[in-house]
């Protein structure tokens, strides 16, 4: 801005610098290059020639010049290739139940991201009025449990949207607590994908294991098959990660009074369900173990 308003008060009294290549005029040449902004006109001049540093005269009425007409055709051959995925999207979203105007734009923008920052973004310029910003995480955790194969893209933005908003933390908590409630009659596709998820969640830190609180892991009524198989996926994908991941994860609700009945669960169903069966798991358990009693609360 500083930048700006020195290069207009310099026109303005027709003041020329001494130095041609200022360090903000560096900075500017680098922000447009990685605009890719060559081919970009404005009113028919590139902005290769406007930065042109050896132009002379009145070089703003010859060479490069283009007719607005050329690429017509090329514009309007994209623009109905955009129109034609957005009526695919829509589609998709109907398919999807996606059954709101909120729900449809925020389905639409997370399945077009570019990548996860840009779907941030987006997600951010949505200004989604009340409390409809609460169907973000909703449509994020559904969009992940409906894919074919498990994509961590869903996991990055979760992360970054809670990140930037606590509350987005505290729906996505609800949101897994009610599927925790569906996991009976859960397809086992959709229970892998949700297992994936949290593990995710858990050793990125976004959430803790506190998560599972509302879960009895140690009272055999509850763990139905379908549970049981559930929370093994879980916990066997947070024992893929290096033991320092292990540990830290474990660390977190080592501390909290009044998580004594979740740290017991826990050990419970890890001793009975994955360890007992699973080798590999069983060293991490150990390393698990430890870290529930570490009382202290040292990460590594």
């Amino acid at each position: 801005m500083e930048f700006m308003l020195e290069t207009i008060c310099d026109i303005k009294n027709n003041k020329k610098r001494t130095k041609e290549e200022t360090i903000q005029h560096t900075r500017i040449n680098k922000w447009l290059q990685k605009l890719r902004v060559e081919d970009i006109l404005i009113r028919g001049l590139k902005w290769s020639k406007l930065l042109d540093p050896n132009k002379k005269g009145q070089w703003w009425l010859s060479g490069n010049m283009t007719s607005p007409t050329d690429n017509a055709e090329e514009v309007a051959t994209k623009i109905d290739k955009e129109v034609l995925e957005a009526q695919k999207m829509l589609q998709l979203a109907a398919a999807q139940r996606m059954n709101t105007d909120a729900r449809r734009a925020i389905f639409c923008i997370i399945m077009s991201g570019d990548d996860y920052l840009d779907a941030f973004e987006k997600l951010l310029r949505l200004a989604l009025p009340g409390r409809q910003d609460r169907e973000i995480m909703r449509v994020l955790l559904e969009c992940c449990l409906r894919e074919k194969a498990f994509n961590k893209y869903y996991t990055v933005l979760a992360s970054k949207l809670c990140e930037n908003d606590k509350n987005q933390k505290f729906t996505l908590q609800y949101c897994l607590w009610d599927h925790f409630k569906e996991l009976d009659s859960m397809e086992l596709l959709r229970s892998m994908h949700l297992a994936k998820f949290i593990a995710e969640m858990l050793t990125s830190f976004t959430l803790s294991l506190s998560v599972l609180k509302t879960v009895d892991l140690s009272d055999s009524l509850q763990l139905t098959p379908r549970r049981i198989m559930h929370f093994r996926m879980l916990f066997e994908a947070i024992f893929e990660k290096p033991d320092k991941l292990v540990w830290n994860v474990f660390t977190r609700i080592a501390v909290a009074p009044e998580l004594e009945t979740l740290r017991n669960g826990i050990l419970f169903f890890i001793r009975e369900y994955v360890a007992s069966t699973n080798q590999a798991a069983a060293k991490k358990f150990r390393v698990a173990k430890k870290a529930l009693n570490n009382l202290e609360g040292v990460l590594m």
